[in-house]
Parts: structure tokens; sequence; C-alpha cells
């Protein structure tokens, strides 16, 4: 609040500005990017104060009530009601002109006096297929009608789900060509050549670093693959179109490492294979996120769709535990470890809780987000040294290579 203006917020919010409303008449010329906002602005601060009132915003507002977004309207409005210095700063026109969020806006929205009086988004009619859609996975995600509003006016399925989407198809086509080469699909782990491909992570080999990350294509068999498989898709996905790519594939990948490494730690002679801790960081936090918003999350059955979920985490869980204990095919190696499950839900209770409660803020600015991204730093640091120097110290006896 109150900071001079730089001229890359205002750069970078032009560029968005192609898809939202116009706000200043047509001319033959579009002015430069800066110079767009900056005479929009002018016109209601002519003494290059810096500020403009929040009457004034509410005059702008709803002169041009006709070429916003009505969902759009309501939130900015309640914005402009929501200041108690009655000011707002050039940084501020510019971000809400371009649908930046900062940290304080929702802040300022939810303490506004000004309260949302138009009906709910789920009480609209006439929408078509796309829409109902977008409008679904906005009660499914979202526990605010505000950002519920916001998302279903902002979202352009530009870029579209890409991440989970990727991933899924890859594990998909991995595991078709392990079962055709193997010629096995149910309990391919049980094969004796299947520890042999490269992508599964073996203790013998945990100096080859990328298969704390590659192991995630292997999976112990089409019971293993299809739960991960759905899950990923039936939760991934929404979550990727609400919070975009980079953040969720941060908490699926954060996952994967952690599941690993929990492996290297807590269960030191067992390979590891399977999504599951990019998975269960995803639903873990997606759960919880549901349970810290009870009252606000609108989802149908959201009780028994938790139970649901709960018990498929659980048989999955199980299958894996059982799976760890049972007699290996291929002794005296064990079979897949079950820790990267637990791993994965550690990552989701921590960093995705706090990635999926900040809807379009900036997650530098949570102190949570510190927090938790200082623990997970020091449990990699932790894990790398002990995958160093504790093999040796305890002396343990590790399975051969494969």
């Amino acid at each position: 609040m109150g900071e001079h203006p730089s001229p890359g917020p205002a750069v970078a919010a032009c560029a968005e500005a192609e898809r939202i409303e116009e706000l200043e008449p047509e001319a033959e010329e579009r002015p430069p990017a800066e110079d767009h906002w900056k005479v929009l602005f002018d016109q209601f601060d002519p003494g290059n104060t810096g500020f403009i009132s929040t009457g004034k915003l509410r005059s702008l507002l709803d002169s041009h009530s006709s070429k916003l977004d009505p969902h759009k309207r309501e939130v900015l409005l309640a914005l402009a009601d929501s200041h108690a210095s009655g000011q707002i700063c050039y940084q501020d026109f510019v971000n809400l002109m371009s649908n930046k969020r900062s940290n304080s806006f929702r802040q300022a929205i939810l303490q506004g006096n000004r309260r949302l009086c138009s009906k709910a988004l789920l009480e609209e009619k006439g929408l078509n297929l796309s829409q109902r859609l977008i409008r679904h996975v906005a009660y499914e995600t979202l526990p605010r009608e505000i950002d519920r509003k916001w998302y279903y006016d902002s979202y352009t399925c530009c870029p579209p789900p890409w991440f989970m989407i990727t991933v899924t198809l890859l594990e998909v086509a991995f595991f078709l060509y392990n079962g055709v080469s193997l010629g096995q699909f149910v309990l391919q782990v049980t094969h004796p050549r299947y520890l042999k491909n490269s992508l599964v992570y073996h203790p013998q080999l945990r100096a080859q670093a990328w298969r704390y990350l590659t192991y995630i294509f292997m999976h112990a068999g089409i019971e293993h693959l299809g739960l991960n498989v759905v899950l990923q898709l039936l939760v991934g996905v929404p979550l990727e179109m609400v919070h975009g790519a980079a953040r969720i594939g941060l908490v699926y990948v954060a996952g994967v490492v952690a599941g690993s490494l929990a492996v290297s730690v807590a269960d030191m002679t067992a390979p590891v294979v399977g999504s599951s801790g990019g998975v269960y960081a995803l639903v873990s936090a997606h759960l919880a996120n549901i349970v810290m918003n009870w009252s606000g999350m609108k989802c149908q059955f959201k009780l028994l769709r938790m139970a649901v979920a709960l018990i498929c985490m659980s048989m999955e869980f199980g299958r894996a535990v059982w799976l760890r204990f049972h007699p290996s095919a291929y002794p005296p190696c064990p079979h897949p470890s079950f820790v990267a499950h637990l791993g994965g839900v550690a990552v989701g209770i921590t960093l995705g809780v706090v990635v999926l409660r900040n809807y379009e803020q900036r997650l530098q600015d949570q102190s949570l987000w510190w927090i938790f991204v200082a623990m997970y730093t020091v449990f990699v640091l932790f894990a790398v040294f002990w995958n160093i120097f504790a093999y040796t110290l305890l002396d343990l006896k590790l399975p051969p290579p494969p």
C-alpha cells in the first residue's frame, strides 16, 4: 500500500488486459502499456498525488458497469468500501484492473463493510456445459463464494491442466510397455526382471539421483496403477484447473521426492515404485483443506465423498503394507516399501495446505509457507546426509543390486 508504481507490474498487467474488459473508448492507436493505465488513473487524480479516493473508484466502476463482469464488479466495489484510509494507490489500481490479487486483497474483501448482495453462483441458471463444469470445479475446491465467483469469471482453460494429464499418460504408457515386455500386468512387481528397470528406486543404486523421482512411472501392478490414476484425475486435475500447473506440480513433485527420501531413511533395505507419494500429497492437502473450511465448502455429499476417499486411500495403503511384508519373489530383496505414502501425506498437510488455502495469493507473503519450506529443506538435507553416511556407519546389509 502506498508504494510508488514500478513499470514491471504495469507492463504485465497490460498484457493480461487483452482479455478483460476495455475501460477506455476504442481508439485508432492503443497507448503504450504504462500509459494505458496511467491515463485512466490520472482522470481521477488531477493533482498527480498517486492516490484516488475509493468514492472515485466506485464512480469509475459504476460508469463502466456494462463492460465489467458482474462478479468482478462486486469484488472491486467490496474492496473499495473496505479501505479504511479512503484512498487507493496506483499500484493497487493496476492490480485490481488486471486481476492481480495481492495478499491483502482477500483480507480487504473479508473485512469490508459491504456484503455481496447478488445471488450465489450455484443459483445461476442458463449456463452451458463448460460453464457448469467450471462452476462445479469452483465449488469442489474453493471454500469462499468471493473466490468461486472470481475464478468462474477469470478461468479461460488456457493453459489446460496439462501437468496431471501428462504425468498420468506417461504412467499408463510405461505400465503398458512393462506389461508387454514382462508378459504380466497383475502384480508386475513379483516378476524377477521387474527391479532391473532403471526407473525403480533401489537402495543399492541410491547414488543414481534420478531414481528418487522416476520411480513414479513404475507401478506394482494394474491394481496399484488404477487407484493412483483415478485419484490423480478426479482430484489433481480440478486442483490444477484452479491453482495452476506450477503450484500443483510443486506439491506433487515435493510429495514424490519426500516419499523416496522417507523410504531411504525409514525403510532402508526396500525399493520404491508408484506415484503414491505425489497422489497422497494432493489428496491429503485437499481433504485437509475441506476439513479446515468445512462450513465454506459447498461441494455435494462432502461427508460421504470424504469417507469414500479415505476408504480408498486406506485400502491402497493396506495393500502396500501387505505387499511389503509378503514373502518376496526374489529374496533377499523385499517388496517395495509403503513409507512413500506417509511422506506424501506429510507434504500434503504442510506445503499442500498452504498452497490450497491461498488461491491466487503470493505464497512468499505467507509466513507458514516459509516455515514449511524450511522444514522440507531441512528434511531433504538430513536425508541426503543420511544416505551418504548412515548406510556405512550402520553396517547395514543391503539386498544385492538387481
